[in-house]
């Protein structure tokens, strides 16, 4: 636990600094497009968030690497390898001039580094036909390690889009992995779960609900990268755990990703990189949270933005819950993932088509518009 406290507390100070000290950097730092179509906060906000977390990790494990050496320095060289994906997003966030090829680009030199010094590449997809190739052809699994690497990061980039999203679905979901490692006896990679889990939430404090600093795109390229190769690691040393573990963990970033690529290039004949505002998160923030939906007030805004995330924090757990209780199982953990597809599609399809139960719907009480004319 000295570890978790450790990273969280680094996180919490670090963030609360750059909090402190925007009106020396906003210039280079605040997010002020408010109009794209993928904005929903109210002011200019400080977007490099990432780099608290990202510290709140160093700090941690290299604490931990003077207390115990073997498992600090894992942490350490994956927290290395690391560096090409959070720098290239971290410079996006300050110069907004670094494209999501350059950015999918350094992720997959992040995934080649690691392989080589950690050894994590997937040996199998427990997909018939699939295994046999990546056997075969080592290359393969070279090329698939890296698919899954990158995808995953950016999945995490593109869910990025509301107060406390991003960073507690990637809570919840290194929480699984913890879980799982202890189960095994991986305590490297449990340590270097809970040094990100504390960073994570050391930053949530100043991110949920009132918005006041980002992840940004460096914050949400490190923790994608972070759980993609925990998970790559703890199913390459462990052949006990299911190589469908983590794809079920993490069925909520990767369905989004998959669904929006569908979206944009099979419906809509769109290149798959072009932003839309047809997200599931920014479906049930139109459609869903109808509190003060006609305001402009900005805490009003912000308190829409912040009601969001708990609706897919919960969809998330909906496939965390079952892949923890059936790591083993790789069969029972393909039909969970097949259950969350459809999950997924029919939730998307009702908001889509305003059939949504009036259960799940937030509205403001009529008293709250009066008092807010006044």
């Amino acid at each position: 636990m000295t570890i978790l406290i450790i990273s969280f507390l680094s996180s919490l100070l670090i963030s609360l600094l750059i909090l402190r000290s925007k009106h020396l950097h906003a210039r280079f730092t605040a997010d002020s497009d408010l109009s794209g179509v993928q904005k929903f906060h109210a002011i200019p906000v400080p977007r490099i968030g990432g780099l608290a977390v990202f510290l709140g990790v160093s700090i941690s494990l290299y604490y931990f690497y003077f207390q115990k050496t073997a498992f600090g320095s894992y942490g350490l060289v994956l927290l290395g390898c690391s560096l090409p994906a959070f720098i290239f997003g971290l410079i996006e966030d300050l110069t907004k001039s670094v494209g999501i090829r350059l950015r999918l680009t350094a992720t997959v030199v992040s995934a080649l580094l690691t392989g080589f010094f950690l050894n994590a590449w997937l040996s199998s997809l427990q997909i018939f036909g699939v295994d046999n190739l990546m056997l075969a052809y080592p290359v393969l699994a070279i090329i698939m390690t890296c698919i899954a690497v990158a995808g995953v990061a950016n999945a995490f980039n593109i869910i990025d889009g509301y107060n406390g999203l991003s960073s507690m679905v990637a809570v919840i979901i290194l929480s699984g992995i913890t879980f799982v490692a202890f189960k095994v006896g991986d305590y490297p990679i449990m340590i270097s779960a809970l040094a990100m889990i504390g960073a994570l939430l050391g930053f949530f404090i100043w991110n949920y609900p009132y918005g006041r600093i980002f992840l940004g795109d460096g914050g949400a390229y490190l923790i994608g990268f972070w759980i993609a190769e925990l998970s790559v690691l703890l199913t390459a040393r462990h052949p006990e755990v299911s190589k469908w573990f983590p794809l079920l963990l993490c069925a909520y970033p990767i369905f989004e990703t998959l669904f929006s690529i569908y979206r944009r290039l099979i419906l809509k004949g769109k290149h798959p990189g072009m932003p839309d505002a047809t997200h599931l998160h920014q479906l049930i923030y139109r459609r869903l949270v109808r509190w003060f939906i006609e305001s402009k007030h900005p805490s009003l805004k912000i308190q829409r933005n912040s009601l969001t995330s708990p609706y897919l924090w919960l969809l998330s757990l909906l496939a965390v819950i079952p892949a923890i209780l059936f790591w083993r199982n790789h069969i029972l953990l393909k039909l969970c993932f097949f259950l969350f597809a459809i999950t997924y599609i029919w939730f998307y399809r009702s908001i889509v088509l305003f059939r949504v139960s009036d259960l799940l719907i937030l509205r403001n009480h009529p008293s709250d518009n009066l008092n807010q004319n006044d």
